[in-house]
C-alpha cells in the first residue's frame, strides 16, 4: 500500500503488512479484515473453528488480533488529530511552531 500524504501527514501504518493476498484468500479472510493484522486473525479463525467458537478459548490469539486493532484505530486517530490541528492553523492564519503572529485583518 503506498503512503500519501495530506496537509504535510503522512498516512498509512507503520505497520508492515505481514499476511500476502493468497493466504488472505486461500484462509477465506473477508475482504474488510484484510489488513496489518490479518495475519493474526487466519490463527485466531483456525482455533476458533477448531474449538467450536467456545468464548473461553483462543483468548491469547483474541488478545493480540483486538490489541493490533486497536494500535491501528490509534494511529489512524492521531493522523486525523494531526491533520485538523494543520488544518485550525491554517485557517487562523499561524502555522504550529511559528515565531511570527498572525496577520491583522485591516
Amino acid at each position: 500500500m503506498a503512503e500519501t500524504e495530506i496537509e504535510g501527514v503522512k498516512l498509512g501504518s507503520s505497520k508492515p503488512m505481514i499476511a500476502t493476498q493468497e493466504e488472505m484468500v486461500e484462509n477465506s479472510v473477508p475482504i474488510p479484515y484484510r489488513d496489518q493484522c490479518a495475519h493474526l486473525l487466519i490463527p485466531l479463525n483456525k482455533c476458533r473453528v477448531a474449538e467450536f467458537y467456545l468464548p473461553w478459548k483462543c483468548e491469547n490469539e483474541r488478545h493480540a488480533y483486538e490489541k493490533c486493532e486497536y494500535e491501528l484505530v490509534m494511529e489512524r486517530m492521531l493522523q486525523m488529530q494531526k491533520i485538523r490541528e494543520l488544518q485550525d492553523a491554517k485557517k487562523k492564519g499561524t502555522l504550529p511552531g511559528s515565531v511570527l503572529p498572525a496577520p491583522a485583518n485591516v
